[in-house]
C-alpha cells in the first residue's frame, strides 16, 4: 500500500464521526462473484442483470429463484476476509461508526458489526411478493450448482409466491437504511468508499455526498473510478489486503 499522506492520517485519527461504505469488492475475496465476474456453469448463458428484475421473477419465478438460491448457497459456503474483520474491529475504535453496504450477503455480520444498513437488501431474507410477510422458514441449503431450476415457496400467511429479499433493478431502496445512509453521508467526518464502483446510483451518490460535507474521503479499489479526481486519497488494491493496512496505521489496536 502507498503511503499516506500524514495530514490524511490526522485528519482520520481525528474523526468521530467515521462512515465505512462497501461494494461487491469487499466480498469478491471471500469468493463471491460480481455481477460483472465471469459466471460459472449454465449461468454463463444467461444474462445474470436481466434475471435480477421484477419482470424476470413475474416472467420466470423458477429461474429467477434458482439463481438467487445459487448466489446464496455461495455466501453460506464463504467465509468473511480481512476486510469485513477489520470493519467489524474499527467500530470499537471510534465514537461513532456507520458501516453502509450494496452487498446482499451476510459476511459483515458475521464477522462481528452491527447495525449494518443493507441498501440492496439481504439474500437470508425472502419476504412474499403478496404480502410482504418475512418468510420465516428459511429454505434448505443446495447443492451449489449452476443452471438449477427451482420453484419459490409460498407464503404461509397468503398463499403468494416468496420472493428473494434483495432490491432489484428498477425497484426503490429500502427507506430506513437510505434515509439513515444520506443522514450519515452528509454529516460525517471521514467516509471510506471500500471496493464500489460508484458506478450504481442512487447509492454511489453517498460518496459525492460526503465530499460536499467536507469529509475526509478514501477510497480503496482495485480499479480507477469517477471519483478518483475528487476523493481525498485513493488507494489501489484489494481490499482484505489495502483496508487492514490502512486501519491500522490510523487506528493501531485495529487488527
Amino acid at each position: 500500500m502507498a503511503a499516506i499522506p500524514a495530514g490524511v492520517i490526522a485528519r482520520l485519527k481525528g474523526a468521530r464521526h467515521v462512515v465505512v461504505f462497501t461494494g461487491a469488492g469487499a466480498s469478491a475475496e471471500s469468493g463471491i462473484p460480481t455481477f460483472r465476474d465471469q459466471q460459472s456453469g449454465l449461468w454463463r448463458h444467461f444474462d445474470v442483470q436481466s434475471l435480477a428484475t421484477p419482470e424476470a421473477f413475474d416472467r420466470d419465478p423458477a429461474l429467477v429463484w434458482g439463481w438467487y438460491e445459487w448466489r446464496r448457497v455461495q455466501v453460506l459456503a464463504s467465509e468473511p476476509n480481512a476486510a469485513h474483520h477489520a470493519i467489524a474491529g474499527l467500530a470499537a475504535r471510534v465514537e461513532r461508526p456507520t458501516l453502509i453496504t450494496q452487498n446482499v450477503d451476510d459476511l459483515h455480520e458475521r464477522a462481528g458489526s452491527r447495525k449494518v444498513l443493507h441498501l440492496h437488501g439481504r439474500l437470508c431474507a425472502p419476504y412474499c411478493s403478496a404480502c410482504r410477510s418475512e418468510y420465516q422458514a428459511a429454505p434448505q441449503p443446495l447443492q451449489a450448482q449452476a443452471g438449477c431450476r427451482l420453484e419459490p415457496p409460498r407464503c404461509d400467511r397468503c398463499g403468494g409466491r416468496v420472493r428473494p429479499g434483495v432490491v432489484w433493478f428498477g425497484e426503490c431502496l429500502p427507506s430506513g437504511p437510505w434515509e439513515q445512509s444520506v443522514e450519515a453521508a452528509c454529516r460525517c467526518d471521514a467516509f471510506l468508499c471500500i471496493g464500489t464502483s460508484s458506478l450504481v446510483e442512487p447509492a454511489a451518490g453517498l460518496t459525492r455526498a460526503a465530499i460536499a460535507a467536507g469529509a475526509v474521503t478514501v477510497q480503496v479499489n482495485l480499479d480507477s473510478t469517477c471519483l478518483d479526481d475528487f476523493v481525498t486519497l485513493n488507494l489501489r488494491g484489494p481490499a482484505a489486503t489495502v483496508l487492514p493496512e490502512l486501519l491500522a496505521d490510523v487506528w493501531p489496536a485495529v487488527e
